[in-house]
This record gives C-alpha cells, sequence and structure tokens, in this order.
C-alpha cells in the first residue's frame, strides 16, 4: 500500500508494528483457526502486550490513548492476515473504552488492567432477537431492586458469546424508547447468565458467536456503566468509530486479496502466456486499485474527522464503512475470479476473506442504515 495520506512517523512506526504482529502470529494460522473454528485466545494476550487491547483508552488508564486513525490502520494492517481476527479486536477495544470513557473510577479501577492488557476479554451486547437495526426498540429488561439491577432478556449475534470474560450488556430501565436504555458490565460467570449454542456462520469462523441468555440475572449498581438512561447514548458514542474499524478490516483483507491476485496472474499461464499480460486481466486489476485506494482514502478522513469531533463526523463514518466494506467485498470477488476455479478451493485464502468479508456489510449498521443516515443529513 502506498503512503500517500501523510501519515506521521509515529503513525508509520504503529501501522508496522501492527502488520509484524499479523505476519508473525495471525497470517500463517488463519486458515486454520477458520477450519477447525479456533478462537485465538493466546494471540489476544500477545496483541495486549503491545498496547492493542486499549487503543483509545486513556494514557492515565493504561491505554495507549490513540486517535481513530491509529486503530484503524492496526485493525487494517491485521485484516490482511484474518479480518474476523481484526474485527474482535475492534469489539474489545469499544468495550474498553466504553468503561474508560463512560464509567466512575471505582468500575475502571475494577476492570480497565484486565480489559488493557486482554486478560480480561470483553463482548459487546446491544442486538437482539427482535431489534437489529432498530437498536432502541430493544426489549431485554435491568429493573432496580435494592442495592442490584436484575436482568432479563436475550441477546443475539454475541461475539465472544459464552467464552469472554465481561460483556457491556445494554438493557431497558425506563420505558422512554432510548433514552430509557443503561449500560451495564455484567461478569461471564454471574448467575443467572447462560449462552446458546455457539452459531454455524458462513464466515468469521474464528470468532465464536452466540446468544447471550439472562434469567434474574443480578447486576450489582457499581456496574452500571454512567448514568442510568445514558446507556444508548454510548453505544451510538462508540459506533462511529466500530464503523471506521470495520472499514478498515474490509480494506486489509481486500488489500491482501489483491497481493495474492497479482501475484497469481503473473504466475498462472493460459493461451502461451502469463494472464497478467492479457488487457482484460490488467484493466481488472486497475480498477479494483483505484476503487480501494479511493475507500481507504475516505475512510482516513473519516477518522481524523471522528477523532476531532467534528460536526459532520457520522456522515463521514457512515459514508466510510459503506464504501469500505461494499468495495472489500466487490475487490475479494473480482479476486476469487481473476483465480478461477482456484479461488473456489480452500487450498488459497481467498474463499476464506469472500467469506469474512461479506458479513462487514451488515455488522455495525447495515450499509442500507448508513446510506439512510447519510441521506438524512444531507436533507436536513
Amino acid at each position: 500500500m502506498t503512503e500517500q495520506f501523510g501519515l506521521t512517523e509515529d503513525q508509520l512506526a504503529i501501522q508496522d508494528m501492527a502488520r509484524k504482529f499479523t505476519a508473525d502470529q495471525i497470517t500463517p494460522f488463519a486458515a486454520e483457526w477458520d477450519e477447525k473454528c479456533h478462537y485465538p485466545v493466546d494471540v489476544w494476550k500477545a496483541a495486549g502486550e503491545l498496547g492493542f487491547g486499549g487503543i483509545y483508552v486513556s494514557e492515565e488508564s493504561g491505554g495507549i490513548g490513540l486517535g481513530r486513525l491509529e486503530a484503524a490502520l492496526i485493525m487494517e494492517a491485521m485484516s490482511y492476515g484474518c479480518p474476523s481476527t481484526s474485527a474482535f479486536i475492534s469489539i474489545h477495544n469499544m468495550v474498553a473504552w466504553m468503561v474508560d470513557a463512560f464509567g466512575d473510577q471505582q468500575l475502571k479501577d475494577r476492570y480497565l488492567p484486565g480489559l488493557v492488557s486482554m486478560d480480561l476479554i470483553g463482548s459487546y451486547c446491544l442486538t437482539e432477537p427482535g431489534s437489529g437495526s432498530d437498536a432502541a426498540a430493544l426489549r431485554t429488561s435491568a429493573k432496580l431492586d435494592g442495592d442490584s439491577y436484575v436482568l432479563n432478556g436475550t441477546k443475539q449475534f454475541i461475539s465472544g458469546g459464552g467464552v469472554n470474560d465481561v460483556y457491556i450488556v445494554m438493557a431497558r430501565t425506563g420505558e422512554h424508547k432510548s433514552r430509557g436504555i443503561s449500560a451495564f458490565l455484567v461478569d461471564k460467570d454471574t448467575p443467572g447468565v447462560s449462552f446458546g449454542a455457539t452459531e454455524k456462520k458462513l464466515g468469521w469462523n474464528s470468532s465464536p458467536t452466540a446468544q447471550v441468555i439472562f434469567e434474574d440475572a443480578r447486576i450489582p449498581v457499581e456496574n452500571r456503566v454512567g448514568a442510568e438512561g445514558d446507556g444508548f447514548k454510548f453505544a451510538m458514542a462508540g459506533l462511529d468509530g466500530g464503523r471506521l474499524n470495520i472499514g478498515a478490516c474490509s480494506l486489509g483483507g481486500a488489500q491482501r486479496c489483491l497481493d495474492e491476485a497479482v501475484q497469481y496472474v503473473k504466475d498462472r499461464k493460459q493461451f502461451g502466456q502469463a494472464i497478467a499480460e492479457f488487457q482484460n486481466t490488467q484493466f481488472t486489476l486497475a480498477q479494483m486499485l483505484a476503487e480501494l485506494e479511493a475507500a481507504r482514502a475516505l475512510l482516513y478522513i473519516a477518522a481524523d474527522k471522528v477523532t476531532a469531533k467534528s460536526a459532520d463526523k457520522t456522515r463521514f463514518a457512515a459514508m466510510a464503512k459503506l464504501m469500505a466494506t461494499d468495495t472489500g467485498s466487490s475487490v475479494v470477488d473480482r479476486a476469487l475470479q481473476l483465480f478461477g476455479g482456484y479461488g473456489y478451493l480452500k487450498e488459497y485464502p481467498i474463499e476464506r476473506f469472500w467469506r469474512d468479508l461479506r458479513v462487514h456489510r451488515i455488522l455495525e449498521g447495515t450499509n442500507e442504515v448508513m446510506r439512510m443516515i447519510v441521506g438524512r443529513e444531507m436533507l436536513a
């Protein structure tokens, strides 16, 4: 990838560190993790040692206090090896950031050291069986009873469900659709917390997904994150960054497949010459690269805006997520086509990226919702 965005020396160093980590600890093993549905917890601990468990947790809270562009560079580098592994780092960081940004001091003191080191791994619980895009329609309830809240309800599509240690849970504490939602930090072994069977998925096989079920689970009041009724606001505040990260994961995965395709077409011979020599192949590759670089530039601009808290940050994050994930899927699909029948075989990495990147157009707000956000802002 060309470095034309004017990345600082520090940003280039972070990117380089993430690339080296990926080349050593992720890329050689990703196909096996996918095949065996293996969740590489040992790799999380190693990532935690580099500070990747608290990318935008403040330095005073033990994190590395970076901005959203640096986070995107890390996600993009890691997804070059395995998008589902990289995307999980994004989810964990959203949990750690939420505790740091909105939790009180006792909550930070109890949970942040473990989250930052990735000795504790976090999941984010917003989606429910009946509320996906309409997240504020969630029905999981939290009723105050003495010095604890009693949680009842089910969360759906939870990455790390049943495996991870702590869960940030959005639950209803009041009647108002969005202002009646509060956030809670729930330990895995809390009585009344159980998990559904691990879902069998098209992709993202190195990241287990399961329902999280609450049946009269008692959560201490001190495990509420921020004030009662502020949970939905916190959830929405985290989404701009999450959208950038998932977009960055698409860029990294697509870049890997483009690089693999370039190598393949040079080696593959048909009709007496390398298929790289056919003009059609060159046109296809040129178009893939142009689209990928355009999506990357938009994503980096959006990341700067989110870090700077610009007025148009949400619109730019939505546009960047939309373009990066649509482009990522499309680039990988064309890479698979260039490989022909071999692209369909598990012997090559293309089919895994094709499967893994497809879900990015659904996660962190579907791309239809991204268009809705942008259109609404344009017409406001």
